[in-house]
């Protein structure tokens, strides 16, 4: 491909333009106006003819009028011809009555255009009035000299018109192209000063846009890694510790094993929480995932046998439609459901309620209502809440269900919360 600056492009489509008005003003109108010019001549012709009805006005019309007009009387095939007629026709010989066999037309006379006009004075007189192409000709220069200088400056002006929005846009593409290639330095900040509400404006909005997301995005990258080391640390120095504590014998190997497979396992749930998050990305992209179907009625109660064991005091009530079917896979609704109990197991009091009917799954916890403060933020891992920080759990919730088209709200209510899915 050809690297070619807008403004080169611009000056090449400029000249090629001239040279398409230029063609056209020069060969193509001409041809046009041919038929008006001609037929400006033959009423410039005609007009005389009425004052003429004898051989001696032949003589008054040449001089009162124009001297670039020759008249021919015939009478009986006699000819007289006007003192003029060698001047407007050179060499003029009778033999050119016999072209002027119409009212009025143009005689290719020794490599030269004449135009005539002929009016009958009774049958057996007529006369002629003959003119060169001179009048033509300078009718030609006249009108294309007047269009040219009309259109020159009209595409003048029309061209440093267009020459300045030209280069103010090529300014603005340049300032765009910069900011496009230090999208992810944050440091370099320059300002795009156009006037116009146009596209060049929504995509320097656009860019911004993606700066700040860019931006936002790499402090919550950074802010998550440095949440998870922590997160993760956290059950590593437990276990360090009892190890640390058996062998210097301040604690028990049984209790020691206990603490250890406690932590272990705490562990192995951020990590396999970890790698689905991860592994969203892959499903995303994978659109078989959306032409899987489940059973949502059978995961809902699998999951419901899991989380009793753990708080045997809480009542689960349970209403699902047996044939409701959702899009994606067994293993990607067991983790939106197993996510959103395990989260229920913190917060709920006495009831748990799952509702799956009408394509609609509304999850309910008698637990305290959410601050409305932190509403926004539930779904985002490790940001900071009224009580605490977030984990991974409802933001594998919220990521499974965006990829798999449905969406999640969450409600306060009288007695508790709900969770809708829909």
């Amino acid at each position: 491909m050809k690297k070619l600056s807008l403004t080169k492009q611009l000056i090449s489509l400029t000249i090629i333009i001239v040279g398409i008005i230029f063609i056209a003003l020069g060969i193509i109108l001409p041809k046009e106006l041919l038929p008006i010019y001609e037929e400006n001549i033959y009423n410039k012709l005609k007009e005389p003819l009425f004052f003429i009805n004898t051989s001696d006005d032949i003589y008054d019309e040449n001089n009162g009028r124009d001297n670039d007009i020759a008249y021919i009387y015939v009478i009986n095939d006699n000819m007289i011809a006007s003192y003029n007629v060698d001047n407007v026709i050179p060499s003029f010989n009778n033999i050119i009555l016999k072209y002027t066999n119409n009212f009025h037309g143009k005689i290719i006379y020794k490599n030269k255009t004449y135009y005539y006009y002929k009016r009958y004075v009774d049958k057996n007189r007529y006369i002629i009035s003959l003119t060169n192409d001179n009048y033509l000709n300078e009718m030609k220069k006249d009108v294309l000299h007047t269009i040219l200088i009309v259109t020159g400056l009209s595409f003048t002006l029309s061209s440093l018109i267009l020459l300045l929005w030209s280069n103010n846009l090529v300014n603005s593409i340049i300032i765009l192209k910069k900011k496009i290639k230090n999208i992810d330095n944050y440091d370099y900040n320059i300002k795009l000063n156009h006037t116009f509400d146009d596209e060049i404006a929504s995509l320097n909005e656009s860019i911004e846009s993606m700066k700040n997301y860019l931006k936002n995005n790499e402090l919550y990258k950074n802010q998550t890694y440095q949440n998870i080391s922590h997160d993760f640390k956290t059950p590593i120095m437990v276990i360090k510790s009892y190890i640390e504590a058996t062998e210097d014998g301040i604690e028990t190997k049984e209790k020691s094993l206990e603490i250890i497979k406690e932590q272990t396992e705490i562990l192995e749930n951020k990590v396999h929480s970890l790698l689905y998050l991860n592994k969203l990305n892959y499903l995303k992209e994978n659109k078989e995932n959306l032409n899987s179907k489940t059973n949502i009625s059978k995961i809902i109660n699998s999951s419901v046998k899991k989380f009793k064991v753990i708080r045997p005091e809480l009542t689960f009530k349970v209403s699902t439609d047996e044939k409701l079917i959702v899009r994606g896979t067994e293993d990607m609704w067991e983790a939106i459901i197993d996510n959103l109990l395990n989260n229920f197991m913190r917060y709920a009091k006495k009831e748990i309620k799952i509702t799956a009917k009408n394509k609609k799954i509304i999850l309910f916890n008698d637990g305290e209502q959410i601050n409305p403060l932190v509403l926004d933020n539930i779904f985002t891992p490790y940001k900071k809440g009224i009580n605490g920080m977030f984990g991974f759990g409802l933001s594998i919730v919220k990521k499974t269900l965006q990829v798999l088209n449905y969406d999640i709200t969450v409600e306060n209510i009288k007695n508790g919360v709900n969770f809708i899915i829909k």
